[in-house]
């Protein structure tokens, strides 16, 4: 009977187990089935994650009094340019992308492997301290909302993007300028953390993206990887630091346009003075006072838009030369002019004196020989032949004259000064051919080896005329020369590499 009992005893025992276990996989499997069918809802979900429940607070670092957060940056390129050299700074638009994990923020609890989630809760969570080192002025977009994006992990993860526009400073070395390479710089630094808690570094892969089809009116982005870190050191700690290169190359398109060929025309334009006749005087210093006041408001115009650099700029170069040619040019006919006009001063000091005994039998009146000699110098001057029929005329009344005067002397004269009248006959006739001598001194010192009036002349004109000569192809030589020099020096062996710098 007691073993009857013991069997029946155990029996409704492992009935009533088995019953209590299936009772429970009933209730386990309902609550399964009532968590998938509601699942917690956001608004719960967030505060349980950062609300005031769950103990977060956005005041202290992720593993604090631990190991350093590291801060993974990135940053996308939407707009860039704007490069000022007076002011040297450049303006950029960009996506700011910053990425680290806080295990605060790791879930489970939600089915989503990633919640974005709205800008303002960036209020709620810790964030780093980044600042731009060399930033002049920027400015957040909230058009048409806040131009910002938060995405939180499963994991930790936290992705924070911001918008910026930027005025970054930009130091520019112009000596080589139209022709120069500029490096501008993008430092990002933390502001209050040092490198024991806080750490940037750039991400992996695509750490700087550029726009497609991005282009920049007078530069070529050459290079936009070059990514370095810049540590910096001050009284109150070390702090992290990281910054990229933007190695510009300057076009110089618009500078061949509105400098160098309008300048080169008037370099050359002046040259044209040298085939104009030199006695053309008005013309040829009209045409190289113009061309020099051109040449220094265009060389006055190429520096509006550059600053107050103590330094020589390739530019300065090239507008001092071109100006040196034109002013050049305009010294040389100063020259032409006063080699060719040389031998009228050499004419005022071989004047012969006046006569005295030839002004007596004029009786006081002009010297027919001094006036056919000042007469011949007015006519040498102004280009004309030696011998002029007006001159000639006014030489014969000069000698007709005299001889009327001798032919009264003889009617009036007694009988006793008629060797006397004879002898002032004879000076008299010899009158006429006087003027003819003084008019061609230069027979009378043809035994001394000195050369005639036009010989004079005709030498210093040519020897004008030869340095004009000159000039035609001296000018344009020398200008070509330094031309080749000019742009061998700036265009090869002054090319700035990028990577040296």
């Amino acid at each position: 009977m007691s073993r009857k009992r013991l069997s029946v005893t155990g029996s409704l025992l492992a009935w009533t187990l088995m019953l209590f276990h299936g009772v429970g996989q009933c209730k386990e499997a309902d609550n399964v089935a009532r968590t998938r069918q509601a699942p917690m809802s956001p608004s719960d979900f967030l505060d349980k994650l950062m609300g005031r429940t769950s103990g977060y607070d956005a005041r202290i670092r992720p593993n604090f009094k631990g190991p350093p957060v590291n801060v993974s940056c990135n940053i996308f390129i939407n707009s860039f340019g704007s490069i000022a050299e007076t002011t040297m700074d450049y303006r950029v638009n960009i996506f700011l992308r910053q990425q680290w994990n806080d295990p605060r923020l790791a879930y489970a609890e939600y089915p989503d492997d990633s919640l974005d989630l709205d800008p303002s809760m960036l209020d709620s969570i810790w964030k780093p301290d980044l600042f731009f080192a060399n930033e002049k002025g920027a400015h957040f977009h909230e058009v048409t909302t806040d131009n910002k994006l938060l995405r939180i992990f499963k994991n930790g993860n936290v992705l924070y993007s911001i918008r910026l526009t930027l005025t970054l400073s930009c130091p520019m070395d112009l000596k080589n300028f139209p022709m120069d390479v500029q490096t501008c710089i993008m430092q990002l630094e933390s502001f209050g953390y040092t490198m024991n808690d806080l750490i940037f570094e750039w991400q992996e892969n695509g750490s700087v993206q550029v726009a497609e089809g991005l282009t920049l009116p007078q530069f070529l982005l050459k290079d936009e990887s070059d990514l370095r870190y810049c540590t910096k050191h001050y009284n109150t700690g070390k702090f992290t630091c990281i910054e990229v290169r933007f190695h510009l190359e300057r076009q110089m398109g618009y500078y061949l346009i509105q400098m160098y060929i309008p300048s080169l025309l008037i370099v050359i334009l002046s040259w044209v003075s040298f085939w104009i006749n030199m006695d053309a005087a008005p013309a040829r210093v009209a045409l190289g006072i113009t061309t020099v006041l051109t040449m220094t408001t265009q060389s006055s115009g190429s520096r509006t838009s550059l600053p107050k650099v103590s330094y020589v700029k390739a530019i300065d170069i090239w507008m001092a030369v071109c100006l040196l040619f034109v002013f050049s040019a305009l010294l040389e006919y100063a020259a032409v002019n006063f080699v060719s006009r040389q031998h009228k001063d050499l004419l005022r000091f071989r004047r012969p004196p006046k006569s005295k005994s030839k002004s007596k039998i004029s009786g006081g009146a002009v010297d027919p020989e001094e006036l056919a000699y000042s007469l011949r110098r007015v006519n040498v001057d102004n280009g004309l032949g030696p011998t002029g029929p007006l001159y000639g005329s006014m030489t014969n009344v000069f000698t007709s004259r005299q001889e009327e005067e001798v032919r009264d002397n003889r009617r009036t004269s007694t009988p006793r000064n008629s060797k006397d009248l004879k002898g002032n006959t004879n000076n008299a006739v010899a009158v006429p051919n006087t003027p003819g001598a003084a008019a061609n001194p230069g027979q009378k010192a043809a035994g001394g080896g000195a050369k005639s009036i036009e010989e004079m002349r005709k030498l210093f004109i040519d020897r004008a005329k030869k340095i004009d000569t000159v000039s035609r192809a001296g000018f344009p030589l020398a200008f070509l020369f330094f031309n080749i020099f000019y742009w061998v020096l700036y265009k090869i062996l002054r090319r700035e590499d990028v990577h040296m710098r």
